[in-house]
């Protein structure tokens, strides 16, 4: 579904990405993890077209990432950021609603089946009963689930999530996931999500990328990542990786000694 091919970005003179390659197959959930400044979320917009490589190539099923115009894209991948604005003018039922608009020809309106597909993402995500409400009426836990509503919307084969759970207390964290995990499990959509939370990286994705100064330090299984040696050569803090729930690697990071 997804190919990355010796994918190379810099902002200005300063590299972020350097000769980055990996393929997602269709229907996985993979987790994207590493350090701050390691280049997760650039990965992430290249792959989403919102930005160009400077050198290599994203092709998503079979197309070009480069060549294609927004609306294109939008069509083949959907984007969920790490924070949205909450003074969006707009109600729930419109700004899920707004992920249709990739489907629809300039100063066309929304069809019934629009509006059904904005009902049913809504409903997925268990945040139809918002439908009336303002973004900036809700919690930071209500507005994410509205945005991944969004995202659903767009009914496209790829879904991308930037940090989804940052600033949410773990209930909204879990919820999230376990909608993602859902709409991976019943749906078959592709999903890629960065996270920050090495844990519950481990927990929902079958398959993590550990990226480390703009390069791929580890690829596999959470518990070929998700080593003491490797996590603390990457992040230069030593962790104690022990068995969680499910079987999976559940990491500590050890207290330095005062």
């Amino acid at each position: 579904m997804i190919e990355i091919a010796n994918l190379t970005f810099a902002y200005e003179k300063q590299a972020v990405l350097r000769d980055v390659s990996l393929k997602v197959a269709s229907g996985e959930m993979l987790g994207i993890i590493g350090p701050n400044s390691s280049g997760k979320s650039t990965l992430l917009r290249l792959v989403a077209g919102i930005l160009r490589p400077r050198a290599g190539e994203v092709a998503i099923d079979g197309c070009d990432m480069s060549k294609l115009s927004r609306r294109e894209a939008a069509r083949l991948v959907s984007f969920v950021p790490q924070e949205t604005p909450s003074s969006f003018p707009f109600s729930v039922f419109e700004i899920a609603l707004m992920g249709r608009s990739p489907h629809l020809g300039v100063l066309a309106f929304e069809r019934e089946e629009d509006m059904n597909i904005a009902r049913e993402a809504l409903e997925a995500t268990d945040s139809f009963h918002l439908r009336d409400r303002f973004l900036d009426e809700l919690s930071g836990g209500e507005r994410q689930l509205v945005i991944v509503a969004r995202a659903l919307a767009q009914a496209a084969p790829v879904m991308l999530l930037d940090e989804p759970t940052t600033f949410l207390d773990v209930r909204h964290q879990v919820q999230i996931l376990e909608i993602i995990a859902r709409l991976n499990r019943e749906q078959g959509r592709t999903v890629v999500v960065v996270s920050h939370d090495l844990n519950l990286a481990s927990l929902y994705c079958d398959r993590l990328v550990l990226l480390g100064e703009g390069k791929v330090v580890a690829d596999g299984t959470p518990q070929d990542v998700l080593s003491s040696e490797i996590l603390q050569e990457t992040y230069a803090v030593k962790m104690t990786v022990t068995t969680g729930q499910a079987g999976r690697p559940f990491v500590i990071p050890e207290r330095k000694t005062v």
